[in-house]
Protein backbone atom coordinates (compact mmCIF):
# COMPACT_ATOMS: atom_id res chain seq x y z
CA UNK A 1 0.00 0.00 0.00
CA UNK A 2 1.19 3.51 -0.87
CA UNK A 3 0.62 6.56 1.33
CA UNK A 4 0.36 9.85 -0.56
CA UNK A 5 0.80 12.92 1.62
CA UNK A 6 -1.30 15.36 -0.35
CA UNK A 7 -3.55 18.38 -0.27
CA UNK A 8 -2.01 20.10 -3.31
CA UNK A 9 -2.72 20.09 -7.03
CA UNK A 10 0.51 18.06 -7.39
CA UNK A 11 -0.93 15.25 -5.30
CA UNK A 12 -4.01 14.93 -7.53
CA UNK A 13 -1.71 14.41 -10.52
CA UNK A 14 0.19 11.76 -8.57
CA UNK A 15 -3.08 10.01 -7.67
CA UNK A 16 -4.07 10.05 -11.33
CA UNK A 17 -0.78 8.34 -12.18
CA UNK A 18 -1.34 5.72 -9.46
CA UNK A 19 -4.82 5.08 -10.84
CA UNK A 20 -3.35 4.50 -14.28
CA UNK A 21 -0.79 2.10 -12.78
CA UNK A 22 -3.56 0.32 -10.85
CA UNK A 23 -1.79 0.77 -7.51
CA UNK A 24 -3.51 0.80 -4.12
CA UNK A 25 -2.99 3.97 -2.16
CA UNK A 26 -4.33 6.19 0.62
CA UNK A 27 -4.24 9.98 0.41
CA UNK A 28 -3.62 11.88 3.64
CA UNK A 29 -4.73 15.54 3.79
CA UNK A 30 -5.17 18.01 6.63
CA UNK A 31 -8.11 20.14 5.49
CA UNK A 32 -11.58 19.74 4.04
CA UNK A 33 -10.38 21.71 1.02
CA UNK A 34 -7.58 19.20 0.51
CA UNK A 35 -10.06 16.34 0.85
CA UNK A 36 -12.35 17.89 -1.73
CA UNK A 37 -9.40 18.29 -4.10
CA UNK A 38 -8.33 14.68 -3.59
CA UNK A 39 -11.87 13.30 -3.94
CA UNK A 40 -11.87 14.20 -7.63
CA UNK A 41 -9.38 11.43 -8.33
CA UNK A 42 -9.06 9.29 -5.18
CA UNK A 43 -11.43 7.14 -3.12
CA UNK A 44 -9.35 6.31 -0.04
CA UNK A 45 -8.82 9.61 1.79
CA UNK A 46 -7.99 10.40 5.40
CA UNK A 47 -8.37 13.93 6.80
CA UNK A 48 -6.08 14.33 9.80
CA UNK A 49 -3.00 16.18 10.97
CA UNK A 50 -0.57 13.36 11.69
CA UNK A 51 2.07 13.73 14.35
CA UNK A 52 4.97 11.26 14.36
CA UNK A 53 3.34 8.78 16.74
CA UNK A 54 0.10 8.65 14.77
CA UNK A 55 2.00 8.39 11.49
CA UNK A 56 3.96 5.38 12.76
CA UNK A 57 0.75 3.65 13.85
CA UNK A 58 -1.02 4.50 10.61
CA UNK A 59 1.82 3.18 8.46
CA UNK A 60 1.97 -0.07 10.43
CA UNK A 61 -1.79 -0.57 10.56
CA UNK A 62 -2.18 -0.03 6.81
CA UNK A 63 0.92 -1.96 5.69
CA UNK A 64 2.39 1.10 3.97
CA UNK A 65 5.60 0.28 2.08
CA UNK A 66 6.06 3.53 0.14
CA UNK A 67 5.38 7.12 1.16
CA UNK A 68 5.07 9.73 -1.59
CA UNK A 69 5.43 13.15 -0.01
CA UNK A 70 3.68 15.74 -2.17
CA UNK A 71 2.88 18.21 0.58
CA UNK A 72 3.20 21.94 -0.06
CA UNK A 73 6.80 23.14 -0.55
CA UNK A 74 6.52 25.15 2.68
CA UNK A 75 5.01 22.38 4.83
CA UNK A 76 8.51 21.40 5.93
CA UNK A 77 7.57 20.19 9.41
CA UNK A 78 5.43 17.44 7.89
CA UNK A 79 8.28 16.38 5.63
CA UNK A 80 10.75 16.40 8.54
CA UNK A 81 8.43 14.17 10.55
CA UNK A 82 7.82 11.66 7.79
CA UNK A 83 11.54 11.42 6.93
CA UNK A 84 12.28 10.53 10.56
CA UNK A 85 9.43 8.02 10.62
CA UNK A 86 10.37 6.20 7.41
CA UNK A 87 13.98 5.93 8.52
CA UNK A 88 12.89 4.30 11.78
CA UNK A 89 10.51 1.93 9.98
CA UNK A 90 12.84 1.25 7.02
CA UNK A 91 10.25 1.87 4.33
CA UNK A 92 10.65 3.67 1.02
CA UNK A 93 10.14 7.41 0.64
CA UNK A 94 9.88 9.69 -2.36
CA UNK A 95 9.58 13.45 -2.27
CA UNK A 96 7.90 15.27 -5.14
CA UNK A 97 9.11 18.87 -5.04
CA UNK A 98 8.10 21.63 -7.41
CA UNK A 99 11.05 22.88 -9.42
CA UNK A 100 12.51 26.10 -8.09
CA UNK A 101 12.13 29.06 -10.45
CA UNK A 102 14.36 31.50 -8.57
CA UNK A 103 17.24 30.99 -10.98
CA UNK A 104 14.94 31.90 -13.88
CA UNK A 105 14.14 35.33 -12.47
CA UNK A 106 15.43 38.41 -14.25
CA UNK A 107 14.21 41.21 -12.02
CA UNK A 108 16.50 43.36 -9.90
CA UNK A 109 13.76 44.29 -7.43
CA UNK A 110 13.35 40.74 -6.10
CA UNK A 111 14.38 40.57 -2.45
CA UNK A 112 15.00 37.05 -1.14
CA UNK A 113 14.38 36.33 2.53
CA UNK A 114 14.57 33.13 4.55
CA UNK A 115 11.31 33.27 6.52
CA UNK A 116 8.16 35.19 7.42
CA UNK A 117 9.90 37.23 10.14
CA UNK A 118 12.56 38.51 7.77
CA UNK A 119 9.83 39.25 5.21
CA UNK A 120 7.75 41.51 7.47
CA UNK A 121 10.86 43.20 8.87
CA UNK A 122 11.94 44.13 5.33
CA UNK A 123 8.38 45.09 4.37
CA UNK A 124 8.18 47.52 7.26
CA UNK A 125 11.08 49.39 5.68
CA UNK A 126 9.83 49.65 2.09
CA UNK A 127 6.08 49.05 1.70
CA UNK A 128 2.78 50.80 2.37
CA UNK A 129 0.11 49.07 0.28
CA UNK A 130 1.28 45.49 0.60
CA UNK A 131 -0.01 42.54 -1.40
CA UNK A 132 0.26 39.22 0.44
CA UNK A 133 0.38 36.18 -1.81
CA UNK A 134 1.80 33.91 0.88
CA UNK A 135 -1.28 31.88 1.80
CA UNK A 136 -3.44 31.98 4.91
CA UNK A 137 -1.10 30.26 7.36
CA UNK A 138 1.11 33.33 7.70
CA UNK A 139 -1.70 35.91 7.80
CA UNK A 140 -1.58 36.25 11.58
CA UNK A 141 2.18 36.89 11.59
CA UNK A 142 1.97 39.57 8.91
CA UNK A 143 -1.14 41.25 10.32
CA UNK A 144 0.47 41.45 13.75
CA UNK A 145 3.86 42.70 12.62
CA UNK A 146 3.30 44.99 9.63
CA UNK A 147 3.03 48.33 11.39
CA UNK A 148 0.77 51.06 9.95
CA UNK A 149 0.54 49.24 6.62
CA UNK A 150 -2.43 48.54 4.38
CA UNK A 151 -2.55 44.79 3.73
CA UNK A 152 -4.25 43.20 0.75
CA UNK A 153 -4.32 39.43 1.28
CA UNK A 154 -5.32 37.03 -1.49
CA UNK A 155 -6.55 33.79 0.06
CA UNK A 156 -8.67 30.75 -0.70
CA UNK A 157 -12.42 31.51 -0.73
CA UNK A 158 -13.33 29.18 2.13
CA UNK A 159 -15.22 30.18 5.26
CA UNK A 160 -12.50 29.09 7.70
CA UNK A 161 -9.78 31.01 5.83
CA UNK A 162 -11.88 34.18 5.59
CA UNK A 163 -12.72 33.91 9.31
CA UNK A 164 -9.01 33.55 10.04
CA UNK A 165 -8.39 36.80 8.18
CA UNK A 166 -11.19 38.55 10.05
CA UNK A 167 -9.93 37.25 13.40
CA UNK A 168 -6.59 39.03 12.88
CA UNK A 169 -8.25 42.33 11.97
CA UNK A 170 -8.62 42.19 8.20
CA UNK A 171 -11.95 43.19 6.68
CA UNK A 172 -13.57 43.09 3.24
CA UNK A 173 -11.31 45.91 2.01
CA UNK A 174 -8.24 43.81 2.84
CA UNK A 175 -9.31 40.39 1.55
CA UNK A 176 -9.34 39.00 -1.99
CA UNK A 177 -10.96 35.58 -1.73
CA UNK A 178 -10.14 33.76 -4.96
CA UNK A 179 -8.71 30.41 -5.97
CA UNK A 180 -5.61 30.49 -8.13
CA UNK A 181 -3.32 30.14 -9.86
CA UNK A 182 -3.70 33.51 -11.60
CA UNK A 183 -2.50 34.84 -14.92
CA UNK A 184 0.00 37.65 -15.23
CA UNK A 185 -2.73 40.02 -16.44
CA UNK A 186 -4.98 39.29 -13.45
CA UNK A 187 -2.07 39.97 -11.10
CA UNK A 188 -1.20 43.16 -12.93
CA UNK A 189 -4.77 44.49 -12.73
CA UNK A 190 -4.96 43.53 -9.05
CA UNK A 191 -1.77 45.40 -8.22
CA UNK A 192 -2.98 48.45 -10.10
CA UNK A 193 -6.48 48.41 -8.61
CA UNK A 194 -5.19 48.29 -5.04
CA UNK A 195 -2.28 50.67 -5.71
CA UNK A 196 0.18 48.01 -4.50
CA UNK A 197 3.74 49.16 -3.88
CA UNK A 198 5.15 45.90 -2.48
CA UNK A 199 4.41 42.23 -3.17
CA UNK A 200 5.24 39.46 -0.70
CA UNK A 201 5.07 35.90 -1.99
CA UNK A 202 6.55 32.44 -1.65
CA UNK A 203 8.63 30.46 -4.11
CA UNK A 204 5.61 28.35 -5.02
CA UNK A 205 6.70 27.09 -8.44
CA UNK A 206 4.80 26.89 -11.72
CA UNK A 207 1.74 25.36 -10.05
CA UNK A 208 1.48 28.30 -7.65
CA UNK A 209 1.65 30.94 -10.38
CA UNK A 210 4.96 32.25 -9.06
CA UNK A 211 6.34 33.71 -12.28
CA UNK A 212 3.01 35.36 -13.11
CA UNK A 213 3.15 37.28 -9.84
CA UNK A 214 6.76 38.29 -10.40
CA UNK A 215 6.31 39.31 -14.04
CA UNK A 216 3.27 41.44 -13.23
CA UNK A 217 5.23 43.23 -10.53
CA UNK A 218 8.14 43.75 -12.91
CA UNK A 219 5.84 45.41 -15.46
CA UNK A 220 4.72 47.88 -12.81
CA UNK A 221 8.19 48.31 -11.24
CA UNK A 222 6.97 46.96 -7.88
CA UNK A 223 9.52 45.32 -5.56
CA UNK A 224 8.85 41.72 -4.56
CA UNK A 225 9.87 40.00 -1.35
CA UNK A 226 10.24 36.25 -1.93
CA UNK A 227 10.30 33.85 1.00
CA UNK A 228 12.55 31.05 -0.20
CA UNK A 229 12.03 27.41 0.64
CA UNK A 230 13.86 25.76 3.47
CA UNK A 231 16.18 23.15 2.00
CA UNK A 232 15.81 19.65 3.39
CA UNK A 233 17.94 16.59 2.77
CA UNK A 234 15.29 14.39 1.18
CA UNK A 235 16.22 10.67 0.84
CA UNK A 236 14.80 10.61 -2.72
CA UNK A 237 13.40 13.54 -4.67
CA UNK A 238 11.97 14.19 -8.14
CA UNK A 239 10.65 17.36 -9.77
CA UNK A 240 8.57 15.74 -12.49
CA UNK A 241 5.45 13.61 -12.01
CA UNK A 242 6.56 11.22 -14.74
CA UNK A 243 9.69 10.36 -12.73
CA UNK A 244 7.50 8.89 -9.99
CA UNK A 245 6.51 5.98 -12.23
CA UNK A 246 9.79 4.08 -11.93
CA UNK A 247 9.63 4.18 -8.13
CA UNK A 248 6.08 2.90 -8.12
CA UNK A 249 6.80 0.15 -10.65
CA UNK A 250 9.62 -1.29 -8.56
CA UNK A 251 8.86 -4.40 -6.57
CA UNK A 252 7.81 -2.72 -3.35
Amino acid sequence: MILVLGGTSDSTKICTLLNELNRDYIVSVTTDYGANLASKVAKNIIVKRMDKDYMIKFIKDNNINLVIDSTHPYAVEVSKNVIEVIENLSIKYLRFDRKSLLEDLNYKKVIKVKDTKEAYEKANEIGNNIFLGTGSKTIKDFAGNLKDKNIIARVLPTSDVIKMCEDVGLNADNIIAMKGPFSESINEETYKYYNIDLVITKESGIEGGFLEKINAAKKLDIPVIVIVREKLNYPNMVNDISDIKRFVMEDI
